[in-house]
């Protein structure tokens, strides 16, 4: 049985892909700083650990690797989104979004680095539409999935000398927490909760689009028709992209 590993495992797109795989046969292991509503059973073991913890990330890594017979796929999904203007934002809160966003995925790619070099597996990152576009009022949120989907767009050329794949997949808007877009003073906000979203997606349409361009052997994956259309309007025209961005959500009024 292959293992996948997946992070933020415990929210819906993470929850969505573990049940995709484990309906082809393959066992899930969801990372996530909370556990709580998983059950282990035997194509799925939950893992309590804060990623942006790095020794503590490589122990729980380094439990998975013992106990598994090999690991085939490492999902790199966890996430949070920052909404406001970069004028009301500070360092701080920057750097808590890059910890998660970026930080947390590089340091796992480490720890999973070797076991999927035997298995001659696959990396594959949750990045965004704003890991290739900019989005309004998501500085800290786009300069972060740029810097995710740069890494192993870059990663891809070194590991595949070892027969390991980097896949990227950039979902627009998928609706994994509508309606919970409970905003802290840094304006950081769990991911899909955002009221401004357009066209958004259930979890479990976005991962079967996910899993179908995994299976595919793909290394971009966009993930919606919002997806689709964005890159191929920055590929043909940024500046056209930008005005309809902020056509669509800096005048919708809901994310100030």
């Amino acid at each position: 049985m292959k293992t996948a590993v997946i992070s933020g495992g415990n929210g819906g797109l993470g929850r969505a892909l573990a049940a995709g795989l484990e309906a082809q046969g393959w066992h899930s292991v969801l990372m996530d700083r909370t556990t709580a509503g998983l059950e282990a059973t035997a194509s799925r073991t939950p893992v309590t650990v804060d990623l942006t913890d790095t020794d503590a990330l490589h122990r729980a890594a380094a439990q998975v690797i013992a106990t598994r017979p090999s690991i085939d796929l490492v999902i790199y999904n966890a996430g949070v989104s920052q909404i406001g203007p970069f004028a009301d934002s500070d360092l701080a809160s920057h750097r808590r979004v890059f910890e998660i966003n970026y930080f947390a995925a590089v340091e796992m790619a480490r720890a999973f680095l070797l076991p999927l070099r035997q298995s001659r597996g696959t990396h594959l990152a949750i990045s965004s539409v704003a890991g290739f576009a900019p989005l309004h009022h998501r500085t800290a949120y786009a300069g972060s999935k740029h810097a995710l989907q740069g890494f192993f767009a870059s990663l891809r050329s070194e590991e595949a000398a070892h027969g390991v794949r980097c896949q990227i997949a950039a979902p627009s808007f998928v609706a994994t927490n509508i309606g919970q877009a409970e905003r802290g003073a840094d304006g950081i906000v769990r991911p899909g909760s955002a009221p401004d979203g357009i066209d958004y997606m259930t979890p479990e349409d976005a991962a079967a689009v996910i899993l179908k361009g995994l299976a595919r052997g793909r290394d971009f994956i966009p993930v919606g028709r919002v997806a689709a259309l964005a890159a191929l309007v920055m590929r043909a025209s940024p500046g056209l992209y930008q005005r309809l961005m902020r056509r669509k959500i800096a005048t919708a009024g809901t994310d100030g």
